[in-house]
């Protein structure tokens, strides 16, 4: 493939990412509006996170399903079907019956999750993956920031239920880029007679120390997206349109952080040294919007924008290592456990979050999640990366795209 299609396709992924993304991770932008028409603050948590319920019971399996028919059909069936389920959410009543669609959408969303990033890993060398895969993280910022900008005032002035069209055309829009644009990359030669690849989780702890770490550090990620908007509206007293409009500068901002974190891998040759530091720079953050918000000082803000950026920006990280370390014949599979672990946390933040925050425990709240990104510098297996730096495949090794490191090599 030419340089030229391959960034098309790593385009056009990120872009169905980031449609999924508007209403995965995006549903906090309709908080407000829920609070508005009555719900108590964990009510509407845990509506806007039925999407990574539903994503959650799926994604090994897309991962799976990817991994033996190809990553275009799996990503144009999920996220076409989440265009489908959405557009029945914005015209079904009920908060219940939103919540149940929502958990569908997600779960059909969940396909390009593990598909583009497998994707992503086929047509990229080791060493552009770090770059390829930090834009391609870019889709969770900038799925949020469409959600930022579009979702509060489309709730405000047709209800929370119409909103949703924004995200079902965004991933209409999608499903169609991918069913002309994308094509899926080669896979590597196999003998008659080989035997297939070995568990990658089999002898060796390291990628379950990588699942861990990038879990824990989803806590202060989602602490951040789900809660600044609703703290600036009720705590400071902006409005909700142009909190959304703040939050979709922190996105964007975000968005081009994994980017930054994704070329700093490549240069390094490390992925999970730089995820280990950004772990550092979390839990400082998180620490400052504690101190901020119970002081109630200015500098609040200042740290709700910084953790913007610097809490996504090892998602890219630990999903390259991650793809690396499984190989080409496990990756979609060890990406679909990525993302499960991930979602897990994910899915308990917000909720969790809400009941300890109660009215206004904020300060309380946000020091409980410091503790998550200090967890993650030790878990973060760093040395256990250092024994790869010089095999075929690892970061930095020049090798064909499509070609990964060989499961049996990274066991040793």
């Amino acid at each position: 493939m030419t340089d030229r299609r391959r960034w098309t396709v790593l385009a056009v992924g990120t872009f169905a990412q980031a449609a999924t993304c508007c209403f995965l991770y995006g549903g906090p932008m309709l908080v407000p509006a829920l609070r508005a028409d009555g719900a108590s603050l964990f009510q509407a948590a845990l509506v806007v996170s039925a999407p990574m319920v539903g994503l959650l019971l799926t994604l090994i399996a897309w991962g799976a399903l990817a991994d033996r028919r190809g990553e275009r059909i799996v990503i144009v069936a999920g996220v076409g079907g989440a265009a489908v389920v959405l557009a029945v959410a914005a015209v079904v009543p009920g908060t219940i019956a939103l919540g149940v669609l929502l958990a569908l959408a997600g779960a059909a969303g969940a396909s390009v999750n593990a598909a583009s990033g497998r994707m992503v890993m086929g047509w990229f060398p080791p060493r552009e993956r770090g770059l390829a895969m930090g834009t391609r993280q870019t889709a969770q910022p900038l799925g949020v920031a469409f959600a930022a900008i579009g979702l509060p005032p489309l709730a405000r002035h047709v209800g929370v239920h119409a909103a949703l069209w924004f995200p079902a055309v965004l991933c209409a829009v999608a499903a169609g880029l991918v069913l002309l644009l994308v094509v899926d990359p080669p896979r590597p030669a196999r003998s008659p007679n080989s035997v297939p690849a070995a568990s990658p989780y089999r002898g060796s702890p390291t990628l379950a120390r990588v699942h861990l770490a990038s879990s824990m550090l989803v806590v202060p990620q989602f602490a951040v997206a789900s809660f600044t908007l609703v703290y600036l509206v009720r705590e400071r007293h902006w409005d909700p349109i142009v909190a959304g409009r703040m939050i979709f500068g922190f996105q964007v901002a975000g968005a081009a952080g994994r980017i930054v974190a994704g070329v700093w891998s490549d240069r390094v040759r490390s992925r999970l040294r730089p995820m280990r530091q950004l772990a550092v720079a979390s839990a400082a953050l998180t620490a400052l919007i504690a101190i901020g918000a119970a002081t109630g000082l200015w500098f609040v803000v200042l740290g709700f924008g910084l953790a913007a950026v610097v809490t996504v920006a090892d998602n890219g990280l630990a999903y390259t290592s991650v793809a690396e370390l499984a190989g080409s014949e496990w990756s979609g599979r060890a990406l679909g456990v990525q993302n499960t672990v991930q979602n897990v946390a994910a899915v308990l933040t917000a909720p969790v979050l809400a009941a300890l925050i109660g009215a206004s425990r904020y300060a309380l709240g946000f020091a409980v999640v410091t503790v998550f990104p200090l967890i993650a510098i030790v878990l973060t297996p760093v040395r256990a990366e250092r024994r790869f730096e010089e095999l075929p495949g690892s970061p930095g090794q020049p090798v064909p795209a499509g070609d990964v490191a060989p499961v049996d090599a990274v066991q040793k």
